[in-house]
């Protein structure tokens, strides 16, 4: 059997052993993986992985499993194992069957560009990064590059049966004066044109440098201007915590707030995976509904949750092309640009902080918002609309609708953004808070 009719082969199987509803997905991929640290290439890797998501319904009694092997034996054992767990499930609140098809996508987004995956190749990319670090102030620098090929092969027990191909370029570097002077960028990219390596070096290597001799800073509230890694972390938990099956869980701090300005009137966001040459885009959902674009808020009211075809059923609304099986998920998060220079931003600063990056982004409760995250990498003190200097030691301890609503102006130049702390594609500018507070962090 050739692979791409093994997800037909599971939806038959399914429907053979009594399930109503069957989706199988199957996700074949190389990823080639360039690791660096003290400005030379340690460690390339050559990934190959093939594995099939399967979902189950039995009316309201689902279930899902993951399989990666792809014997016939295995896969009949396991999709009669999962016929059989799922009919032991407890009920679903409500019944929705798997979206009819066959649909129409655009056929500009099951194609993925050609990207390089020769380590070679990769490793001038690399070079070309920690050299435009070194040149701007860093002594050393470190991080990896990404690229990947993959394909989906998807089927459906309602009549989909469909396949895309996506592919990328993603290097994170980090540059160092010392060890508490770093900074950090990226660059991430469809197109092997549209990847600069050398810019993100450049980057990381200037806010390094200007991140020397960092002071304690003192906590308090100030006015904020957050780099694009750090609001791209804030969007998305926004983006993520828009989904209808968290919300329903009454895991988001956006329950019950459909078509009330919950954000700055300045903040527009999207999910648009119909964006050509983007790397979070996406012809189809997981249910192989045609993925659409759509305002997740607009001008700051919050315009829809994000739906598969059972958070929709139960919320009395159409799917929004956002499944996920289980849990709706957006693909590609675009903030639409404001039209400050950063210098423009900057100088709307009397006395206040600018913070380039962030990690451990936690929630003390979902439900409110009430969250804490790490400014890493450079934090500058800002007066009079100037940088003044480096400071540390403080942590972020705030309310995400807090932070969205105190939105006073965003940059007109945006940056792709993905890494550890973003997982989702996010396209973000510089973005100018009145007030954040900022506590010490524990020791």
């Amino acid at each position: 059997m050739r692979v791409e009719e093994i997800p037909t082969y599971i939806v038959n199987l399914g429907r053979k052993y009594s399930a109503t509803d069957v989706a199988a997905k199957l996700v074949e991929s190389q990823r080639v993986m360039i690791r660096f640290s003290n400005n030379e290439v340690t460690v390339s890797k050559v990934f190959r992985e093939t594995t099939i998501d399967v979902f189950i319904m039995v009316e309201k009694h689902r279930a899902v499993t993951t399989i990666s092997t792809l014997s016939i034996k295995d896969i009949e054992k396991n999709v009669k194992n999962l016929v059989k767990t799922a009919k032991m499930t407890p009920p679903a609140d409500v019944y929705a069957p798997l979206p009819r098809g066959p649909f129409t996508y655009n056929p500009e987004l099951l194609r993925a560009p050609e990207v390089p995956l020769d380590p070679e190749i990769l490793s001038s990319y690399v070079e070309g990064a920690i050299s435009a670090a070194l040149e701007s102030g860093a002594k050393r620098a470190a991080g990896t590059l990404n690229a990947f090929k993959s394909k989906i092969i998807l089927a459906t027990s309602g009549d989909v049966h469909a396949s895309q191909e996506s592919a990328g370029l993603e290097l994170s570097i980090r540059a160092f004066v010392s060890d508490v002077a770093t900074g950090h960028f990226i660059s991430i990219a469809c197109r092997p044109e549209d990847f600069n390596p050398e810019e993100a070096g450049r980057v990381a290597g200037e806010i390094a440098k200007a991140a020397d001799n960092p002071m304690p800073g003192k906590p308090g509230k100030y006015m904020t201007l957050l780099g694009p890694m750090i609001f791209a972390d804030f969007i998305n938990q926004v983006g993520v915590l828009s989904s209808a099956f968290l919300v329903d869980a009454g895991q988001s701090f956006l329950v019950d707030k459909i078509g009330e300005e919950i954000a700055s009137r300045k903040l527009t966001l999207l999910d648009d995976p119909t964006l050509v040459g983007s790397i979070g885009s996406r012809a189809f959902d997981d249910e192989g509904v045609p993925a659409r674009r759509k305002a997740i808020i607009e001008n700051g009211i919050l315009k829809t949750y994000l739906h598969n075809s059972m958070t929709a059923k139960k919320f009395g609304v159409e799917t929004t092309g956002n499944a996920g099986i289980i849990v709706p998920t957006p693909w590609n998060l675009i903030v639409e640009p404001g039209n400050k220079s950063f210098e423009d931003l900057l100088s709307q600063i009397d006395d206040g902080i600018y913070v380039t990056n962030n990690w451990y982004l936690r929630y003390q409760n979902y439900r409110t918002g009430d969250f804490s995250t790490l400014p890493r990498d450079g934090m500058f003190k800002v007066k009079r609309g100037e940088i003044v200097s480096s400071i540390g030691e403080l942590r972020i301890s705030d309310n995400m609708l807090r932070i969205l609503q105190n939105i006073i102006d965003l940059g007109r130049s945006r940056t792709w953004v993905r890494w550890w702390e973003v997982e989702l594609p996010s396209l973000v500018p510089h973005a100018l808070i009145s007030e954040i507070n900022f506590t010490k962090p524990l020791i």
